[in-house]
């Protein structure tokens, strides 16, 4: 072969296979792109953004066919999102979806992207949520939209927004209406003054001296379910300043505080309405021995299944005189910090708490899930819809004036006040020794939690 001819062929060889390194480089360029955008979604799905984005959504109290028509209606509209819905359980929750997002700071432990949190959380879960978004929701339309007390329960402390609620609910008052009947009274009084009166009317004893018939469940802790609630709800309507600024250091000893207590505990030790002795509240209530009680208004669902044919209603809590403050019991959805997606996670909780979703979340709830009513909407414009149900109306109608404390420990917390409640009714201790001990086991506490 020609030495020129030689060359020639030796520098064509060289340049296609250069060439096709150029091209191999550029494939695995291109690939390599496609795999870095993608978080979990489906192949061949994308955003507008070019990514295909999966996200986990861990809810509780709604089974999948309450929720998956909602996520059905919003993949639809966003072919790019797939959103995986997992019905937690109630038990151990707050520790497990806390440690859960804790670990996901410090390690590949898989976290949800959307979670639940009650209205009293925030202080706790803070540093492990992703705030929303203002270009998604601003803080003003927030404000115009949802109840004053979701904005003041899931605002932080550095003035960003965490948990968006679908839902209000809070303590309200069931009463029997055939016993209240036979006092002549359609329904209860406002105020605490007039209730005290009409549990002493209400409540019936034997000869011995044993209430058979219970006014009100009020007074004690552990045959009250929601003792430490109603509790709570009287150190805010009596003006007890209950935790600081920073949401660290708990006061339950000062003097608004100890009459809050006292009140509660002389229904049981002055007024005689209740006792530690009796059955828990909701099983006096079922049999038709209990003429009031407060609880929140899914408590309905229980009375309903546990006695079909009892006849109660739900109206407001008591107040002190014509001060409006009512005690908000709820939950709310909130996006994780270690989301890789929580912009789309935040897109999707906004989609669920506009007016459409919430009908439809209603309604499900109802048809798909058989309950008597869905959850009283969060949405101050959505307020006329149900101010006329038997058991969501008095719900809507305290929802302007609700108000909870960021107690962030709530298990812990809950549980002490429940202790303190037995202190001073059953072990004796002056109502300021049973909440002194409570207070400092609350702050220490709370101390370790910070650590």
């Amino acid at each position: 072969m020609d030495k020129n001819k030689k060359v020639l062929l030796i520098a064509g060889v060289g340049m296609v296979l250069v060439l096709g390194l150029l091209l191999l480089i550029s494939l695995t360029r291109k690939n390599s792109n496609t795999d870095n955008s993608t978080t979990g979604g489906t192949a061949g799905q994308t955003t507008n953004s070019g990514q295909s984005v999966t996200l986990e959504y861990w809810g509780l109290w709604e089974p999948e066919g309450v929720m998956q028509p909602l996520i059905d209606q919003y993949e639809q509209q966003n072919p790019s999102v797939k959103i995986v819905y997992v019905q937690k359980s109630f038990t151990q929750y707050e520790e497990n979806v806390y440690t859960r997002l804790k670990q996901g700071t410090t390690s590949d432990s898989p976290s949800p992207d959307i979670l639940r949190i009650n209205n009293t959380w925030l202080s706790k879960f803070q540093p492990y949520l992703y705030p929303l978004p203002q270009d998604i929701m601003s803080a003003s339309d927030y404000q115009s939209t949802f109840y004053p007390t979701a904005v003041s329960d899931l605002t932080g402390t550095d003035f960003g927004i965490y948990a968006i609620p679908l839902e209000v609910d809070g303590l309200a008052l069931f009463y029997n209406k055939e016993l209240l009947d036979q006092q002549g009274i359609q329904t209860p009084p406002s105020d605490w003054d007039s209730i005290i009166d009409l549990s002493k009317k209400l409540t019936k004893k034997d000869s011995s001296g044993n209430i058979t018939q219970a006014g009100i469940a009020m007074g004690a802790s552990e045959n009250i379910t929601h003792s430490a609630d109603i509790f709570s709800m009287l150190l805010l309507q009596n003006g007890a300043t209950i935790i600081n600024d920073t949401n660290t250091v708990v006061d339950i000893t000062s003097s608004r505080a100890i009459t809050a207590l006292d009140f509660y505990t002389d229904f049981v030790k002055v007024h005689e309405v209740w006792s530690p002795d009796l059955a828990n509240d909701l099983e006096m209530f079922y049999s038709g021995k209990l003429a009031m009680m407060l609880a929140p208004s899914w408590r309905s669902f229980d009375i309903i299944n546990a006695n079909s044919s009892i006849e109660f209603g739900v109206a407001p809590a008591p107040i002190i005189s014509d001060q409006k403050m009512y005690y908000s019991m709820y939950w709310a959805e909130a996006v994780s910090k270690d989301s890789e997606n929580p912009t789309e996670a935040w897109k999707f909780v906004k989609f669920l708490s506009e007016q459409s979703q919430l009908k439809a979340f209603h309604g499900n709830s109802v048809q798909i899930a058989g309950r008597a009513f869905g959850e009283p909407y969060s949405r101050q414009d959505m307020s006329g819809l149900l101010q006329s149900n038997p058991y969501a109306g008095a719900i809507i109608q305290m929802a302007p004036d609700m108000k909870a404390w960021k107690m962030g420990e709530q298990a812990f917390v809950e549980q002490s006040f429940r202790d303190a409640i037995t202190n001073a009714v059953v072990n004796g201790q002056t109502s300021a020794d049973a909440l002194s001990t409570a207070q400092k086991d609350i702050n220490d506490k709370l101390a370790s939690s910070v650590q």
